[in-house]
């Protein structure tokens, strides 16, 4: 008992030597550092003071704090900031779904505005703004030298009031004016469309409506196809998507997910570390997936399509995402304002940060540029020859008697799909491409699945072994 006690008071005498050895410089160093906090705290005091008294032009005094805040913030990357009260009001007006403006989605860029990119049928996107444009100027006053919310200030107005901005687009010789006006933005967060016998799910935000209305939308596409069975598979077309609410892209993933980790997110301290996983459930009920991404790809898109590839339960088809791995919360501050602070970082399900880098599309599919108008465009298509080219257009030639009417309805309704995708091209080469997939990986099955059926065991013996095999395969 007496060797314990002596250990003890050793342990303690240590401690105490310890503390008093390495507490003291510590508590100095802390103190220090606190002094100099208050000095800056000072310095900005007397700045603050200086400008109250002698700029030219008697300052508002809420205004200058509130820029000293946004300042301190915006200077520390370039998705965090201050949200004045009519700034909040905004913020929380577009996660419900409906706000006013042109439709785009800009981040900042070596002091240059960039559009992240336009929302679906907006103004700013009916009048041709892509991802990837820088604006220049508004009404013809440079946006040069603002802050991203000074500028964005200068982008709103009154909703029918007309707005001219100049754009700066790679692959221009010169800089242009695009003029548009201003609309309240009613966003249509999922759209669904059937190409063939694929459902394509349109989804242009992350907002509070997001999973609720895609879990509608896809059951009515599907039943609209004739059923589950009639679906040769599912594109998520993720294009132009700016992101939006965390929870919503966590919905959206595990929508298609049965389980493993969908997104994990670090931040400043690992106890404040979160990770969050499927739950069983899949929506598109194991058929194939596409995921559609290009630059304009940002945030939730992210998540979304980095869980989706990370699990091999879609394939990644477009161009590289727009790369921001950052998680931010909006923290009240008083009543009527907040902040946007960068908190985490966010991590998919494999343990990648996307930040800065986006997620390369398993097949690179650049969408190609417009073709000109040229005053031909109006011309008939010339054809190569008005001769027949196929044995059925031969003069005398053999019926097919062994194929059924049955038969023949289906094998043109399959030439109607293929010709129609094929036109579907010219709107929309990159969504073709994802139909054409899911085509592809549709037959392949099909003829897998016939192979199973036909295979008959020799004996009894081999023909259980063979059954494992088949099923071993099938699941691979």
């Amino acid at each position: 008992m007496k060797h314990y006690l002596i250990a003890g008071f050793g342990g303690v005498l240590a401690g105490a030597l310890f503390t008093t050895q390495i507490a003291g410089p510590l508590v100095a160093q802390e103190a220090g550092k606190n002094a100099s906090v208050y000095e800056q705290l000072e310095l900005f005091g007397n700045v603050f003071e200086r400008v109250r008294s002698d700029y030219v032009e008697a300052p508002e005094d809420k205004k200058l704090i509130e820029a000293a805040i946004n300042g301190m913030l915006t200077s520390l990357d370039p998705h965090s900031s201050f949200l004045a009260a009519s700034d909040y009001e905004d913020m929380q007006t577009q996660t419900r779904g409906s706000f006013g403006g042109l439709g785009i989605e800009v981040s900042q860029e070596d002091g240059l505005v960039k559009v992240v990119s336009p929302i679906d049928e907006t103004p700013a996107a009916l009048a041709g703004v892509e991802s990837g444009d820088f604006i220049t100027h508004v009404n013809g006053e440079s946006l040069m030298g603002l802050t991203l919310d000074d500028a964005v200030e200068m982008m709103r107005g009154p909703v029918g009031s007309e707005i001219t901005v100049t754009i700066l687009r790679v692959g221009e010789k010169e800089p242009f004016d695009l003029t548009m006006t201003r609309d309240t933005i009613k966003l249509t967060v999922v759209k669904t469309r059937i190409e063939g016998r694929s459902v394509v799910l349109r989804v242009s935000t992350f907002n509070d409506e997001t999973y609720d209305t895609l879990k509608a939308e896809l059951n009515k596409a599907v039943k609209q196809a004739g059923g589950i069975d009639k679906v040769t598979g599912f594109v998520l077309d993720l294009r132009n998507n700016p992101g939006g609410l965390l929870n919503q892209a966590i919905s959206v993933s595990d929508a298609f997910l049965d389980a493993g980790e969908i997104v994990s997110t670090r931040g400043r301290k690992a106890e404040e570390s979160e990770r969050w996983n499927a739950e069983p459930g899949d929506l598109a009920q194991g058929k194939p997936m596409v995921v559609l991404i290009n630059g304009g790809s940002a945030s939730a898109s992210e998540i979304v399509t980095g869980a989706l590839q990370d699990h091999r339960r879609a394939i990644v088809v477009g161009e590289k995402s727009f790369g921001k791995g950052s998680v931010q919360t909006v923290m009240p501050v008083t009543s009527d304002s907040a902040i946007r602070l960068t908190t985490a970082r966010y991590y998919t399900p494999s343990g990648r940060s996307i930040q800065s880098l986006g997620i390369q599309p398993d097949i690179l599919v650049a969408q190609p540029p417009r073709p000109a108008a040229t005053e031909e465009d109006g011309d008939e298509p010339r054809s190569q020859s008005n001769f027949g080219r196929s044995e059925a257009d031969l003069r005398g030639a053999l019926n097919n008697d062994s194929v059924s009417e049955d038969e023949k309805d289906q094998m043109r309704q399959e030439a109607d799909e293929v010709e129609a995708t094929a036109k579907l091209r010219e709107e929309d080469y990159q969504l073709a491409y994802a139909v054409d997939i899911l085509k592809g990986l549709a037959a392949v099955d099909f003829e897998a699945d016939q192979v199973r059926k036909s295979a008959k065991p020799a004996n009894t013996g081999e023909g259980s072994g063979g059954q494992d095999a088949g099923a071993a395969n099938g699941n691979g």
